[in-house]
């Protein structure tokens, strides 16, 4: 069994190789040559871009991939929408494809733009947003730089953004969020239904949330003497239940937990003076619960 995986190609492409390292997997890409290499002899990748992955898992060319929610709208793919993988290609969150006009547009909303022009790379989804809103507009495909366009070429756009900052910088001011989106793991309907295949589909996918939910977080050990136990709990924000072992000294026990790195510095100080000792502060490459 080998099951065969599209890795997205572009703006994610690395954001999701240093996903899959984090969650274990080495993947080596040769520059002239769209199949990366894998340390798991169970799985062939291949070099897609986003835009087109769904299409080709719905036809069966690849088992699995990861997309964004926006392409499988755009795509009308007909697939196994697996988990969501919440990291895009600066933060680890979601991303929204906003429509866009210049600062001196007299545009405030959808409807101002009856009969207007709208530039976009996502046209199924802006003809379906500009319908639902009772508006028609001519929507042109974008083939890049789609923020240069208003007020020359185009008098709005739909185009992605993570924080906006482009769009200010090219004079643009958001008037609506056409959708919200995410990356997604995807599959093809007869791969999901293959035994073998589903169970590799999940442990991947297993792997692949944990080293998310790990980002941000690091791990605490220590050492405490159990009547000086409670209090350190007390100051401890666990993800779940820390771990408390029992050590040689009947009268201490160890305690391993996990916390949000940027509270590490206001947190340590308060282990100290609760008494807690050997504090050692570790990176997590993933969690799986």
């Amino acid at each position: 069994m080998t099951l065969k995986l599209g890795i997205p190609k572009g703006s994610l492409q690395e954001a999701s190789l240093q996903l899959f390292r984090r969650a274990g997997y080495d993947i080596t890409v040769n520059p002239r040559s769209y199949f990366p290499s894998i340390d798991d002899e169970e799985i062939s990748c291949m070099l897609i871009r986003a835009q087109e992955m769904a299409r080709y898992v719905e036809d069966g060319i690849l088992d699995a991939g990861l997309t964004g929610k926006d392409w499988i709208l755009e795509n009308e793919a007909n697939v196994r929408e697996v988990a969501d993988l919440i990291y895009a290609k600066a933060t680890f969150g979601k991303v929204r494809w906003v429509l866009a006009v210049p600062e001196s547009s007299p545009c405030q909303s959808a409807k101002d733009l009856q009969d207007k022009i709208v530039a976009t790379e996502l046209v199924k989804v802006t003809q379906s947003y500009l319908a639902r809103n009772g508006v028609k507009a001519k929507v042109e495909f974008s083939w890049g730089a789609t923020e240069v366009k208003p007020p020359v070429l185009a008098d709005a756009i739909v185009e992605i953004t993570e924080t906006g900052s482009s769009l200010r910088a090219n004079g643009l001011r958001i008037v609506d969020t056409v959708l919200e989106s995410n990356t997604k793991f995807i599959a093809n309907h007869a791969a999901w239904d293959t035994v073998t295949k589903r169970m590799k589909m999940e442990t991947l996918v297993m792997l692949l949330q944990g080293a998310i939910d790990a980002s941000g977080k690091v791990g605490l050990m220590l050492n405490v003497r159990r009547a000086d136990l409670d209090g350190v709990l007390a100051v401890l924000p666990a993800l779940k239940r820390p771990t408390i072992s029992n050590l040689s000294e009947p009268d201490w026990v160890a305690v391993n937990t996990v916390i949000e790195e940027k509270t590490v510095r206001e947190i340590i100080p308060r282990l100290k003076a609760a008494n807690a000792q050997g504090i050692v502060e570790y990176p997590l490459n993933k969690i799986v619960m």
